[in-house]
């Protein structure tokens, strides 16, 4: 047990229980695909949530028509005020394309959706549907800071199952990039990526007024360019992490479709082009080498460390996925992020009021 303080205010769970916080006026968004209907996590997760009992559950969903209605149905059994926001529909796709916002879909599309609904809300948490140890006691520690002042607060956990250190996309990519990055520039906002325990944490909260700032990355770049838009907004002294215990989910492989290798490139692109908003060009002739050093050193640390818990530890693979990772790091990609709600060329009225008829179509 610690209690050492980053550059970032960083709150420990060094007692039982969960602060008081303004549930009652904070908006709680829970993305979630057809995989999770039903589900054991999803369900753990929505029933928890009926204790903490917060001013709306926002659901941006991603399924097919055939399951948009059932899903919703689920949905509204629990004793929530939960709102789906069915993100596949055509009136939705429709009118995204009139304004230009269509494109590659996403988690990160899907969640700034589910933002639009959300800003009428003083506060917004977001988090996933997929762990396996949710507390009702994570919302709450997430807007424990914003009542005390600060704009945004992300949280952080061990990634630790069987024996194992998982957190792998962290630990063994975006770790040690942004170690290389601070070797080459002496700059706040990579002092500040560097600050958080667990960049790659889908769990946030900030002031609705923040959220409509945010620019939103389509895909898994997602927790990274917030990461961006919240140190443009509040800096270090409107940020805070939060210490969210242990946490488990689903695995994902590291090659083959959704998985870590393909994650990889939006997690490097949307950190690359953090440091460029802030007129910042990274090398990127030597950074791959630059980050596979910095990748090799923690690797012997991270063995080290397991060595000490008991743990399994396989260098190899761990290097293995070293080398797929460096294959990412390249020139940033076009910049396909969605509009902040503040002055985004379509209200988030019209966004709803679509959704939601898409949804009533396919639910008769």
């Amino acid at each position: 047990m610690e209690y050492v303080q980053e550059r970032v205010t960083t709150l420990h769970a060094l007692g039982e229980g969960s602060p008081e916080a303004p549930t009652d006026r904070a908006a709680v968004v829970v993305p979630m695909t057809e995989r999770e209907y039903g589900g054991l996590a999803a369900e753990r997760v929505l029933s928890a949530l009926e204790s903490v009992d917060p001013g709306r559950v926002v659901v941006p969903l991603r399924a097919p028509a055939e399951r948009a209605g059932s899903f919703d149905e689920w949905l509204q059994g629990f004793d929530l005020t939960v709102e789906t926001v069915w993100c596949d529909g055509p009136r939705l796709e429709r009118l995204l394309a009139d304004y230009g916002l269509d494109g590659d879909r996403g988690k990160g599309r899907d969640v700034w959706v589910g933002l639009g609904r959300a800003l009428s809300e003083e506060f917004v948490v977001v988090h996933d549907a997929d762990t396996r140890t949710y507390s009702p006691a994570y919302v709450n520690r997430l807007l424990f800071p914003l009542a005390r002042g600060y704009d945004f607060s992300k949280g952080y956990y061990a990634r630790i199952e069987d024996g194992q250190l998982y957190g792998r996309l962290f630990r063994l990519l975006y770790r040690p990039l942004v170690r290389a990055l601070a070797e080459e520039h002496a700059d706040p906002i990579v002092e500040y990526l560097e600050s958080f325990r667990y960049a790659l944490a889908g769990e946030f909260a900030a002031t609705a007024d923040l959220v409509s700032t945010l620019r939103i990355q389509r895909g898994w770049g997602l927790e990274i360019g917030t990461l961006g838009d919240a140190f443009a907004y509040g800096g270090f002294d409107g940020s805070a992490q939060v210490d969210l215990g242990r946490y488990e989910h689903d695995h994902r492989s590291v090659r083959g479709p959704t998985g870590l290798a393909e994650m990889s490139e939006a997690v490097v692109d949307a950190t690359l082009r953090t440091l460029l908003d802030r007129g910042i060009e990274p090398d990127e002739t030597t950074l791959p080498d630059r980050y596979r050093e910095a990748a090799d050193e923690l690797v012997r640390a991270y063995s080290t460390d397991a060595a000490f818990n008991g743990f399994d530890y396989d260098r190899e693979s761990e290097r293995d996925q070293i080398e797929a990772y460096a294959e990412a790091i390249g020139p940033v990609g076009p910049d396909d992020r969605l509009p902040p709600w503040r002055n985004s060329p379509v209200s988030a009225e019209a966004v709803l009021e679509a959704a939601e008829a898409d949804l009533r179509e396919v639910a008769e």
